[in-house]
């Protein structure tokens, strides 16, 4: 019995000393790993929110993890936020590799692929087509529009009554981006529609959940039939869909009058193709938003607009307390805490440290937007934080829920217009008021790698009605 037990202990510590991860010289500090788990049994992997603060309080605004035997550097504050992805953005630009994420996507995409020539092609071709023309015939504006008018269609329906906005407003904007992308908007009710967002929805999940961190710690498990291949299977049907979806495009555009993105795409590589034979050379907040509006809001709607029938993109720039309020409530619901992962792309430094190349990268957005040091009401929601003496409408340097530098989220436009353009319309119909059966709002966010309100209702009121 004592033999088998100083066995286990022999084994125990060999197991310990030999699969230890071993700190890098001048590595930030951090929790003690532990063998083969890293510091994964040390986080509530459904939300490790919490767990990142304290270790931020404890070890400082630049602190290493370790999933498995890989090394992460977690970035809090703005200070280090701004050397990292600002001042240093090319050292900490890269993707990393060998993770579910780049398994699932084959490291394919522009925001997901790794940091090189063949992702600054694909980004500047996607800033140019969603910036330069919006799309061709028919502008990102005007899709917009068009959404929301099916939006106060659904919404007619309610009025008097309550409704849960959660749905509504995701099919709205999923719709939006296929329209962007496809040409094409679908009814509300449309399964290819519904079976987009689903599995969407589902791979956030997985990828920004706990099975995404046993599969990039523990690669000896990643065969194994376990949730997060569902990852791999709905990407698998996505491919299939947006196959088809190409060929159709092929069989039905007109070179150089792109309709939508895949056009536009096809258009691209026609020109690559034609340098290349001559020449031989190769050259993706509604809800939060509706949880959060101040009577002062309708106000300005008012006064801006008078009599005109329809709101255009430009008339934000006549109303500070809505891109105010807009603007806070991104900022206070924080939905994407930890944005996407980095690597660095070589040997550098953050804050004093030495960061090895290919080093897991991980942005707490949280403690930018919420920084005390930051904000004149860092933890409640006030406009006046976007507001300066004057009323004027200001950003501050801390308001970044998009990211920030080279890599900052491609959608960051297309979300700002929609925003606005959502809001400002839907305020100048209807009244929405919290149903008085409905008790104290709950504001506490759900973890899905996204942080999303609890569902809720709202009454929906055509306003100037007092008895909806």
């Amino acid at each position: 019995m004592f033999g088998t037990l100083l066995l286990l202990w022999i084994g125990f510590f060999l197991l310990f000393f030999l699969y230890r991860p071993l700190r890098p010289k001048n590595f930030p500090p951090g929790p003690q790993p532990i063998p083969v788990f890293g510091n994964l049994l040390q986080l509530t992997l459904d939300n490790p929110m919490e767990d990142l603060k304290k270790l931020s309080t404890q070890y400082g605004k630049v602190f290493s993890l370790y999933f498995g035997g890989r090394p992460a550097v977690v970035i809090n504050g703005l200070q280090a936020m701004k050397e990292a992805m600002v001042t240093k953005s090319v050292d900490f630009a890269g993707r990393p590799q060998d993770v579910l994420l780049s398994h699932v996507t084959e490291g394919k995409g522009v925001i997901l692929a790794d940091y090189g020539p063949s992702w600054r092609e694909h980004r500047r071709f996607a800033l140019m087509t969603l910036r330069n023309f919006g799309l061709g015939k028919k502008s990102m504006e005007d899709r917009i529009l068009d959404e929301i008018s099916y939006v106060i269609t659904c919404l007619d329906r309610s009025v008097g009554r309550s409704m849960s906005p959660q749905t509504l407003f995701h099919k709205a904007a999923s719709n939006i981006i296929c329209s962007i992308i496809f040409g094409i908007r679908y009814d509300h009710d449309d399964k290819y529609l519904q079976d987009i967002i689903r599995m969407f929805t589902e791979n956030t999940k997985i990828f920004n959940g706990p099975w995404a961190m046993i599969y990039d710690a523990l690669p000896l498990v990643r065969s194994v039939p376990l949730p997060f291949q569902k990852a791999f299977q709905n990407t698998a049907v996505l491919k299939k869909m947006a196959a088809d979806m190409i060929t159709q495009h092929k069989s039905t555009r007109e070179p150089g009058e792109p309709r939508d993105l895949i056009d536009c795409y096809l258009d691209e590589i026609e020109k690559i193709q034609e340098i290349r034979e001559r020449f031989g050379v190769t050259p993706v907040a509604h809800l939060y938003v509706c949880l959060y509006l101040p009577a002062s809001c309708q106000q300005e709607i008012d006064t801006v607009l008078g009599e005109k029938t329809t709101v255009s993109y430009e008339d934000r720039h006549k109303m500070p307390y809505i891109q105010a309020t807009i603007h806070e409530a991104q900022r206070l619901s924080n939905m994407v805490p930890l944005s996407v992962f980095h690597s660095t792309t070589k040997d550098t430094q953050l804050m004093g440290y030495n960061i090895p190349k290919g080093t897991l990268i991980i942005q707490n957005l949280s403690t930018v937007l919420h920084d005390e040091g930051h904000w004149k009401f860092p933890h409640d929601f006030n406009p006046a934080n976007f507001l300066n003496e004057q009323g004027e409408f200001v950003k501050p340097d801390a308001f970044m829920p998009f990211s920030v530098g080279p890599r900052v989220c491609l959608g960051e436009s297309l979300a700002r217009m929609e925003l606005f353009l959502f809001l400002v319309t839907l305020l100048r119909r209807y009244q929405f008021v919290w149903p008085e059966d409905a008790g104290v709002p709950d504001l506490s966010p759900v973890w899905g790698g996204t942080l999303s309100p609890k569902p809720y209702k709202l009454g929906v009121r055509l306003k100037g009605d007092k008895t909806g």
